[in-house]
C-alpha cells in the first residue's frame, strides 16, 4: 500500500492507505477525509474533490487538461499553483509519503 497524508480544511491530518492505480479521491474517500466531496463520482465535472498536491508531484503529473482547468475555476476554495481535481490523479508507488491538502472553501 502508498501511504498518503491528507492536510484536511481545519488542519488536522490524516494518513490514508491507497492502492496503486486508484484515484486519489477514491482513496480520501475511502478513508473519510473531510473536504472531499466528490458530487460527481469522479467524472470530472464538479470541483468539490479539489486538492493541492506537493509541487514535485504536480511537476511529474504535469499541467491539468483543459477541462479541469475549467473545473477547477468554479471550485469553492481559491484554486492555487498546484491545485488538481482529486478524481484525476492516479496513485503511483512514488507519491508514498506525499502530503495532500484539501484547501479551505
Amino acid at each position: 500500500m502508498i501511504t498518503i497524508k491528507f492536510i484536511q480544511p481545519d488542519g488536522s491530518e490524516k494518513l490514508v492507505s491507497a492502492m496503486n492505480g486508484r484515484s486519489l479521491m477514491e482513496a480520501a474517500q475511502g478513508a473519510g477525509v473531510v473536504g472531499i466531496v466528490a458530487e460527481c463520482g469522479g467524472s470530472a465535472a464538479c470541483a468539490t474533490c479539489h486538492v493541492v498536491l506537493p509541487q514535485e508531484v504536480f511537476d511529474r503529473l504535469g499541467a491539468p487538461e483543459e477541462h479541469e482547468e475549467d473545473m477547477l475555476d468554479f471550485a469553492d476554495a481559491p484554486r492555487q499553483t498546484c491545485s488538481r481535481l482529486s478524481c484525476q490523479v492516479r496513485v503511483t508507488p512514488d507519491m508514498d509519503g506525499i502530503i495532500v491538502r484539501v484547501p479551505t472553501a
